[in-house]
């Protein structure tokens, strides 16, 4: 008694009537590598034949694999108006099959494997680029019109928001500009401190300190920290509003989101973003003087004379 083929194979042969027999044998599983399978498309395109019988007594073990290629034959010998006859393989194939040809594929449905030319690609991130342009535009027009309705008295908002707001802007971030800030500024002066001791000129710590905290650094790193932790919970929370249809809602009501949302939020933050910045420089100045006064013996009052010297009302 013949046993089963253990290699997974497919192979077509050629009867006299011109009749092809598609013969599946083996294993036909997505991790196993199917001897011949393309080639048996290349056959069926270049040699001609009235019919295709499909016979897979020596099939061991398939799945999803086995379909897909039934699938790509019978379309092939579709484009070529050859009868297939399928009606030997198992029958979960055959049902899969009966499914996937119950519905023709929409044209233009496949995704094509050509790269999109250069110029396409590149027309599609200009035009990307004009139209968030258009949007931003959009958005700061609406948001000056709605400034304009506050001046004159008649922007719509409860005055409980802007006082959350105003909490969640500004005390509420005083933690995290703390401790950045006063990071920056130890950094800052032993970063400085390796180069001036070699002078002798440690003194000139706080100099490098206070100007680099308050003209530079403290005001990016307060940017920083508010449009990655308020600024992120602004987009989370009306994000939200917008995928339970909360905005769309209001303007129906005939509530303006702009006054009603954006210009307390807006509000929060110009309010809240000067004190913040100036609150990120003094504790940055104060994480320069923890270092100069532990590692460099420099006294507290005389890093607070250099930086008077050193810092004046135009850097702030």
């Amino acid at each position: 008694m013949n046993s089963k083929p253990s290699a997974s194979d497919a192979r077509i042969d050629w009867q006299d009537d011109g009749v092809a027999c598609l013969v599946i044998e083996g294993e036909w599983l997505k991790h196993s590598r199917i001897e011949r399978s393309e080639r048996i498309l290349t056959q069926l395109r270049d040699t001609p034949c009235s019919r295709l019988v499909v016979q897979t007594e020596g099939l061991t073990d398939w799945d999803s694999r086995l379909p897909s290629f039934l699938l790509h034959v019978i379309r092939e010998c579709g484009k070529r108006d050859i009868p297939c006859d399928f009606q030997q393989i198992p029958a979960g194939a055959h049902d899969l099959l009966q499914l996937a040809l119950a519905v023709p594929e929409r044209a233009g449905a496949r995704r094509s494997g050509k790269s999109p030319a250069f110029f396409h690609g590149f027309s599609r991130y200009v035009f990307g680029l004009v139209n968030d342009g258009r949007h931003l535009v959009v958005f700061i027009g609406e948001l000056v019109l709605a400034l304009a309705t506050l001046l004159c008295g008649r922007a719509r908002f409860r005055g409980v928001d802007l006082a959350i707001f105003i909490q969640d802007a500004g005390p509420g971030g005083f933690v995290i500009v703390s401790i950045i800030s006063l990071l920056v500024g130890l950094i800052l002066a032993f970063v400085g401190a390796l180069q001036l001791a070699m002078f002798g000129a440690q003194i000139y710590i706080a100099d490098l300190v206070a100007l680099g905290t308050v003209r530079e650094m403290g005001p990016l790193m307060t940017a920083i920290i508010m449009s990655g932790r308020t600024g992120a919970a602004y987009a989370a929370q009306l994000g939200t509003m917008t995928v339970n249809s909360e905005i769309d809602a209001l303007r129906t009501m005939g509530i303006s989101p702009m006054e009603f949302l954006v210009l307390p939020r807006t509000l929060a933050l110009v309010l809240m973003m000067p004190l913040l910045t100036l609150y990120a420089c003094l504790m940055g100045i104060v994480g320069g003087g923890l270092v100069s006064n532990l590692a460099f013996n420099i006294t507290l009052i005389q890093y607070y004379n250099q930086i008077i010297k050193a810092v004046d009302l135009y850097d702030v």
